[in-house]
């Protein structure tokens, strides 16, 4: 009989972990490796945040908490998004978890029945489509194009509406792409979901304060008020606030929705880490001033990799809107030759050619459901990103 459950031959292990930890084996080896493939600032904690951690622990606060976590964070938490995004809502509506694929894994547990549909614009996170199928759901995958700034249309999701559909996915900014949904073009959406009173919205705001050149970022409720009450609002603290390691995330949805999560939790995880969830709370409640200075280097940071990646033969390089991604087209470039012979199939050995032949390690665009691209992340310092870009130029300078 075999061990593992017939559920865990539907998902793959991530592909973004797994290059992000081939690059960190290759480092330890001591090859010359420049990764840009993980999801993660390389700013540290805030130092006000992790001294309300060490406080935290020096009265004691090491105990559990309540499953959905502890009142003045809920409330915090509600408070903020209530400030940024001009909403209403309540402590009780909250659920903080251990980081925000936690959120996405429990609402999906919690609300699928087998064969519930779950429409995902394309390129999505790579996390998205297996957790949906964990959840006994089917993905209904609606591929996006660089004409449209890799942004879901009102045609598209009204097409790809079934019966069986139960919730719609959105990431605005969107990783990997970075691009963000105007209140208009989010209007056009939420207008069609109102023709379909039975699906849900999740929306994943986990990059909604990194936007650039003065954008700003909506959400869905925001636009569409009369969507609350089937809308599940996720967020989290791992990258405007560069708490990666601290895994808390946190959900707003209406009480009927919590308190499912927070049954599915209680039998699970429980709580998030208390000490974690004191520094959010930290987070949270502060002036928000110092996420803006990390946004600036971002936006400067996106502006050097986009011009140095353009002027690449070969190579097309949109401007992101928002979060710290570049998402860039290989199509050109396929079927091509290496330095050292390796012919290009496709956009997963152009980054395992990159890696290996130049030491810079990227997401190739079929983890993201979108092949012929592959995804950088500018979230490293300037020097490191120049001489990838330098090292990306050379090799696809060298292909023949």
């Amino acid at each position: 009989m075999p061990l593992a459950a017939t559920r865990m031959g539907r998902i793959l292990p991530s592909q973004t972990i797994a290059i992000t930890q081939k690059a960190r084996a290759l480092k330890a080896e001591g090859r010359d490796i420049i990764s840009l493939s993980a999801g993660e600032p390389d700013f540290d904690t805030p130092d006000f945040i992790k001294q309300a951690a060490i406080e935290a622990i020096q009265r004691g606060e090491t105990k559990y908490t309540d499953v959905a976590g502890i009142p003045a964070l809920r409330q915090a938490v509600a408070a903020r998004l209530n400030a940024d995004f001009d909403l209403d809502y309540r402590a009780e509506e909250i659920c903080i978890s251990t980081g925000g694929k936690q959120v996405i894994y429990n609402v999906m547990v919690a609300t699928l029945n087998e064969g519930d549909e779950v429409i995902i614009p394309a390129p999505a996170w790579v996390s998205y489509p297996d957790i949906v199928q964990l959840a006994d759901g089917k993905p209904v995958i609606v591929p996006t194009t660089s004409e449209t700034g890799f942004r879901l249309t009102a045609e598209q999701l009204r097409a790809a509406i079934t019966p069986r559909t139960r919730w719609l996915m959105l990431n605005s900014p969107c990783n990997p792409t970075g691009s963000a949904y105007s209140r208009e073009e989010l209007k056009a959406l939420t207008d069609v979901l109102l023709e379909h009173p039975q699906i849900w919205v999740l929306t994943d705001d986990i990059y909604a304060k990194l936007t650039y050149d003065g954008r700003q970022a909506y959400t869905i409720v925001q636009v569409e008020p009369r969507l609350r009450e089937r809308t599940l609002t996720m967020n989290g603290v791992s990258k405007a606030y560069a708490m990666t390691g601290w895994r808390i995330g946190f959900a707003a949805a209406p009480v009927q929705l919590i308190k499912e999560l927070i049954k599915l939790q209680g039998q699970s995880t429980s709580n998030a880490c208390s000490i974690a969830q004191a520094a959010a709370l930290a987070a949270v409640s502060a002036p928000q001033d110092f996420i803006q200075e990390m946004v600036s280097v971002y936006q400067k940071r996106r502006d050097l990799v986009v011009a140095a990646l353009s002027r690449v033969p070969g190579l097309i390089c949109p401007k992101p809107e928002g979060a710290f991604y570049v998402f860039v087209s290989v199509q050109n470039l396929l079927g091509k030759r290496t330095a050292s012979g390796h012919v290009l199939k496709n956009d997963e050995d152009f980054v395992t050619a990159l890696l290996d032949e130049t030491g810079v390690a990227a997401v190739h665009g079929t983890a993201f459901l979108m092949p012929g691209y592959f995804r950088v992340s500018y979230a490293t310092s300037t020097e490191l990103l120049e001489e990838a870009c330098r090292r990306i130029a050379r090799f696809c300078e060298g292909l023949a």
